[in-house]
């Protein structure tokens, strides 16, 4: 879910090989005592500042005579990573943004500390069963679907794709492009649907995208702002989010329209749960928790969707208007069990590296 990223513009300072900005600082007054920090570390598309989410961190560090600092650490892979070679002497006190095809490399690194959040139990069931041994509570939850331009389709006439299959139609040939599932969290999210719907067929399916000319970028912003033609890219294809209809009525020319600028094949759509943690070996657990439990809280997770472009897990969490008329959320998403993607993932993406660049 990371993501919204996810709408989900990057935002990253390079220090040292990680990035790291101070998003929110609340203390005691100037003559007081020097406040206790929390480090939230996440990816590099969760806003460091100028937002709700921001606004809700703010309020949590004052009510918690604290301050609270947003580490930002690459995409979510950069992240996994970086916090598995750190693992049990981590960076931060708590991770947001790990999602369900990484849950399980991230469970086997031994990056998280068993925590409970004081409202899990009002989290729906479908997402709370990825939870493995106490370590994560799911945040938000979002669908990587390929987007069409509307305007595009509809200028020439020609209906646009209306599920995986008609993909690889020679119709669409030259319109789609996708991330390298290597590199991108959408990019693996839409191989892995391609392999839930074709099972062992899956690469002849990829071959013909090949022979379809699919395009590839290594990042979503490659893709969707560079490569889409909304973007004055010319591809009118591409591997997005259920959300990003939404964003673009909300902050195109016209946020009052009757209709989106693009649309979502919502066959095409695979399922993302994204989670926070406690990070094994934090100085403060207690704080790291009571953190953890306010990322699901209303206050915070009403934030969500218009700043993450995700959908929120708590169930009192009301929508804008605008999500709620123009972002799809399919009611038989694609999905994977974790457990199956860390087995196979690392010769799924060897495989698929072979088929694309052969």
């Amino acid at each position: 879910m990371n993501p919204i990223r996810h709408h989900r513009v990057s935002r990253t300072l390079a220090i040292g090989g990680i990035a790291a900005l101070a998003a929110t600082a609340v203390a005691c007054g100037d003559d007081g005592p020097e406040a206790e920090t929390v480090t939230l570390v996440t990816y590099s598309s969760f806003p460091v500042e100028g937002t709700g989410v921001n606004d809700a961190l703010d309020a949590f560090a004052a009510r918690e005579g604290v301050t609270v600092e947003i580490l930002v650490a690459g995409d979510t892979g950069t992240m996994l990573t970086k916090a598995a070679l750190t693992a049990g002497n981590p960076e931060g006190d708590v991770m947001w943004g790990i999602d369900n095809n990484l849950l399980s490399r991230a469970v086997e690194a031994e990056i998280f500390a068993p925590h409970v959040a004081s409202e899990r139990d009002r989290i729906d069931s479908s997402l709370t069963s990825l939870i493995v041994d106490d370590l994560v509570t799911p945040v938000d939850f979002g669908d990587v679907c390929v987007n069409y331009d509307a305007a595009w389709y509809d200028e020439r006439a020609i209906a646009p794709p209306s599920d995986l299959a008609a993909l690889a139609d020679p119709t669409y040939s030259g319109h789609l492009v996708v991330q390298n599932p290597a590199s991108s969290s959408p990019g693996l999210a839409f191989m892995l649907a391609t392999i839930d719907r074709y099972g062992d067929d899956w690469e002849a399916y990829w071959t013909s995208l090949v022979a379809n000319d699919v395009a590839v970028t290594d990042d979503w912003d490659g893709a969707y702002y560079g490569a889409f033609t909304r973007a004055g890219g010319d591809r009118p294809l591409v591997v997005s989010y259920g959300s990003s209809p939404p964003y673009e009525v909300l902050f195109g020319e016209n946020p009052d329209a009757d209709t989106a600028p693009t649309g979502v094949i919502a066959d095409t759509c695979y399922r993302q749960v994204e989670f926070a943690g406690v990070l094994d070996g934090t100085d403060t657990p207690e704080l790291a928790g009571r953190l953890v439990d306010f990322l699901v809280s209303e206050e915070f997770q009403r934030h969500v969707a218009n700043d993450l472009y995700v959908f929120p897990v708590h169930p009192d969490v009301e929508l804008d208007p605008v999500f709620e008329r123009f972002a799809v959320v399919p009611d038989s998403p694609a999905s994977l069990d974790p457990a199956i993607i860390e087995q196979r993932r690392a010769d799924w993406v060897d495989t698929w590296i072979r088929l694309v660049d052969a």
